[in-house]
């Protein structure tokens, strides 16, 4: 199957990739991040994807915007939600470019993250899904999480330290903040598990 593949960043995709690839599917990539600040950050992951597609042939579909006026207006009020709109700005182009495209399915290198909330990107990623017409395939990477990070670090990929937006960048700098919402996805993984979603 040909699959529209959403990337965050390189180090991300590396086992995504790799996964796609043993099941016989054929991934092509989408860049589309507008979540990630300052510009400099921004740059470092855009190019670092493009070189890594480049290097085990993987075709790249760019959509190519540095958003930082629409995040921080969308975000501004209520910087702890952001999340939810992170997620559903970048799956909503991703189906749409995927209609578009021709493709059947998309799916993320977020799902690869044992930090992101899985749960909400999947209920995103169904529903924006089924408005353009194509599936939404709830990849679970997170098993391949460690080793994917660890093949990108022996390929010089570059590792970025925070997840994206400006938010985070602020959040790694505490500790307790980290804990918070580790502590909060968990809870709220585990509560998705017990309601049997």
């Amino acid at each position: 199957m040909n699959i529209f593949l959403h990337i965050c960043c390189a180090p991300c995709s590396v086992a995504c990739i790799q996964q796609l690839r043993e099941e016989g599917h054929a991934p092509t990539g989408f860049w589309y991040n507008p979540n990630i600040h300052p510009f400099l950050e921004y740059k470092a992951r855009r190019d670092t994807l493009r070189q890594y597609a480049q290097d085990i042939d993987l075709p790249l579909v760019e959509l190519d915007d540095y958003g930082l006026r629409e995040f921080t207006a969308a975000v501004a009020a209520n910087s702890d939600a952001r999340c939810s709109w992170c997620y559903a700005r970048r799956f909503e182009e991703t189906a749409k470019t995927a209609a578009q495209r021709g493709f059947s399915a998309f799916t993320s290198t977020l799902l690869i993250s044992p930090y992101q909330n899985r749960e909400l990107m999947c209920e995103i990623g169904a529903k924006v899904g089924k408005k353009y017409g194509v599936d939404f395939l709830p990849y679970d990477f997170r098993p391949r999480f460690r080793d994917g990070q660890e093949q990108a670090r022996a390929l010089g990929l570059y590792m970025q330290k925070y997840c994206g937006c400006i938010y985070s960048e602020e959040d790694r700098f505490s500790n307790r903040r980290k804990k918070q919402l580790h502590k909060l996805h968990k809870q709220q993984a585990a509560q998705a598990a017990a309601e049997g979603r």
